[in-house]
């Protein structure tokens, strides 16, 4: 048997047992026996638009007691009262906490959106690919 002849053989062999498979972990005690990375864009969403709305209702009611707050501390302290002081304190601990969770809230919007929008992204590059290499097989 020539080298071409034998070379054709091992090609033509070969063909037959390409196969596509995809690594995976087996599942472990309580994954539910399924893959591990699963995204539904509808629970995204949902997550996404939750976030949303409670940053938009803690930047309005958030601070409906900031300028009463403000006031009451600056007349108690005129009036010598420490608790003016105080009541100061909280309400700037409550204006930064209230800044970090309006961030928070933002952030888990726009990533949960920029997530979605980038797994809608792969899932056409992964089906282009699939598709190019089928055209592929008529070119050989």
């Amino acid at each position: 048997m020539s080298f071409e002849e034998e070379w054709a053989a091992e090609r033509s062999a070969a063909a037959q047992r390409v196969a596509v498979r995809l690594n995976q972990l087996s599942p472990g005690p309580g994954s539910g026996g399924g893959a591990d990375l699963w995204v539904d864009r509808g629970h995204l969403g949902a997550v996404g638009h939750a976030a949303f709305e409670l940053h938009g209702r803690l930047l309005k009611d958030g601070n409906h007691a900031r300028t009463d707050t403000s006031e009451a501390a600056a007349g108690l302290s005129r009036c010598g009262f420490r608790t003016g002081s105080a009541m100061g304190t909280v309400q700037e601990t409550w204006s930064s906490q209230l800044g970090t969770l309006l961030s928070a809230c933002a952030h888990i919007s726009n990533h949960l959106d920029h997530s979605a929008a980038a797994h809608a992204k792969d899932d056409e590059e992964i089906r282009t690919a699939f598709t190019v290499s089928r055209i592929s097989e008529y070119f050989t």
